[in-house]
């Protein structure tokens, strides 16, 4: 098994070159980040893809994805849950989670770059993603996962969604802070939905089955810092061994063997937020038996069945391994986005981030 070990200091840039070329190489002369080459593309995936490339210092390509956003964002502040070629694939819906990701993703670009006029320029963008996200607020503080094209605003909600929407809050406020936007709306929804999360569990799966079977759903609320210090620890502890799998990495979900690299990465920096930085660094060097010859990472393992699963190198997991490993090693201005920890840029406008 090849393993690979990042710490603090030690990003290897060589070894990852070519993952930040695999993403490069897929993005289309638009600024769309296409899962691979001829795919779809969804929002959430396209920002995660793009900060990739910026870790990776490929900071006009990175600057072209956000550019797209802005050209393709509808009227409402949102966008549809899929595109391909330039084209809409699935127009029949807007989800929460994806367009307030935009926010996290421009935040991580200027913590790497310090680039106030791109931060300027994406600031409309920004701001009526956010306010789409803020109208589809339900009276717990919820988010609701979706507004259909078709049926109007779905009242259900995602733990997953909504954590990935506390951290794009926080995101949102400290772009507002730079180009000296007032929102309080936005501090309190994220206050709301803060508690939402932590305090209201009749609010989420409502009208679906339980989501609790997914990874994501455990460990998301610490990763976006909504569970905190020595309860984060105690949180990822109960459940470690439902979705851990010794020398391979975190499964999917809790009743299937398929080890997902991407989620995998994600749970690394959750350890990071709750300090547990040597559990980290060990089951981030697993992941790397998953990585081809090109650079770019399997989807996922089917331990049971000892085959990769499903057959595809999505731009979005390699955009998680290199997310991962700049957390781990503290290469980039945003390094710590994911571990959430304060940055000299956020002391400098006076922004905390751990306190509601």
């Amino acid at each position: 098994m090849t393993k690979l070990y990042v710490s603090k200091g030690s990003f290897p840039e060589k070894y990852f070159d070519d993952t930040v070329q695999y993403i490069a190489q897929t993005q289309e002369a638009d600024g769309a980040i296409p899962w691979f080459t001829g795919g779809p593309l969804d929002p959430w995936d396209h920002v995660e893809s793009a900060m990739g490339l910026a870790i990776g210092r490929r900071l006009d390509e990175a600057k072209q994805a956000y550019y797209w956003l802005k050209d393709n964002q509808l009227p409402n502040g949102s966008w549809f849950a899929a595109y391909k070629g330039g084209q809409v694939e699935d127009g029949t819906r807007a989800e929460t989670n994806f367009v307030a990701y935009a926010a996290t993703g421009v935040w991580h670009y200027y913590l790497i770059t310090g680039d106030k006029k791109f931060l300027s320029n994406m600031w409309p963008t920004i701001a009526a993603a956010m306010e789409f996200v803020v109208r589809l607020q339900g009276p717990q503080g919820e988010i609701y996962w979706c507004e259909d094209t078709t049926l109007g605003i779905r009242e259900d909600s995602l733990i997953t969604g909504c954590s990935s929407i506390y951290k794009s809050f926080e995101c949102a406020l400290n772009i507002a802070t730079i180009v000296r936007e007032e929102v309080p709306h936005w501090a309190m929804a994220r206050t709301r939905l803060g508690n939402a999360i932590a305090n209201h569990p009749e609010c989420f799966d409502r009208t679906w089955d339980s989501k609790s079977r997914f990874a994501m759903d455990w460990f998301y609320p610490v990763l976006t810092n909504v569970i905190r210090g020595k309860e984060a620890q105690r949180h990822l502890a109960r459940r470690w061994k439902e979705f851990v799998i010794q020398d391979l990495g975190c499964v999917c979900v809790n009743d299937e063997p398929w080890v997902t690299v991407a989620e995998s990465c994600e749970l690394v920096m959750a350890l990071l937020s709750a300090g547990q930085y040597q559990q980290a660094v060990q089951l981030f060097s697993w992941l790397h038996q998953f990585r081809d010859n090109t650079g770019a990472y399997w989807t996922g393992y089917v331990y049971r069945d000892n085959q990769l699963w499903p057959e595809e190198k999505p731009t979005w997991t390699a955009g998680a391994v290199l997310l991962a490993a700049d957390a781990l090693s503290n290469r980039t201005g945003a390094s710590h986005l994911f571990r959430n920890e304060t940055s000299e840029a956020e002391i400098e406008i006076g922004w905390e981030g751990t306190t509601d």
